[in-house]
């Protein structure tokens, strides 16, 4: 039996349409290893407020911003190990967006995820799209080595 995906979703401005549910099963018959995954509607997420999500076995944190663009960087925390950055204080340095991790203060730029404040330190960046309402993620790299996930 041949399964075919769907034809990629078509952007769309925010908020033109109502989102359109996107089964699961759809997605995963094309299954290449870097495929866009259907996380939430865009109307789930509250602007400079993090969501958390796993996706693809990585776990994800989202952050929706003022000007209506969504940012998704690692969930992990590179200062403390601990996956907590979806709970970040969001703001910015200047032009750039940036959220701020929970427990040492590090501040990290949602476009390149590297730290403002430790060059040593960095978050993975994933690319987000969002098409009819749905927010898409496509995550780079597998998920963590570790069974604890980190």
């Amino acid at each position: 039996m041949t399964t075919t995906a769907p034809a990629p979703l078509a952007p769309t401005p925010l908020g033109h349409a109502a989102p359109r549910p996107v089964p699961d099963g759809a997605l995963r018959a094309a299954a290449p290893a870097d495929r866009w995954h259907p996380v939430c509607a865009l109307d789930d997420l509250v602007a400079e407020r993090g969501a958390a999500a796993l996706v693809d076995g990585v776990q994800v944190a989202l952050f929706r911003l003022h000007d209506g663009t969504v940012r998704a960087v690692d969930h992990r925390d590179p200062a403390s190990g601990a996956n907590v950055m979806a709970r970040g204080l969001v703001g910015t340095r200047g032009a750039v967006p940036t959220v701020a991790g929970p427990l040492y203060k590090q501040v990290f730029d949602l476009t390149t995820g590297r730290c403002l404040d430790d060059p040593a330190l960095a978050l993975g960046v994933h690319e987000v799209q969002v098409a009819g309402g749905t927010v898409l993620v496509r995550v780079h790299g597998g998920p963590p080595a570790g069974a604890d996930g980190r």
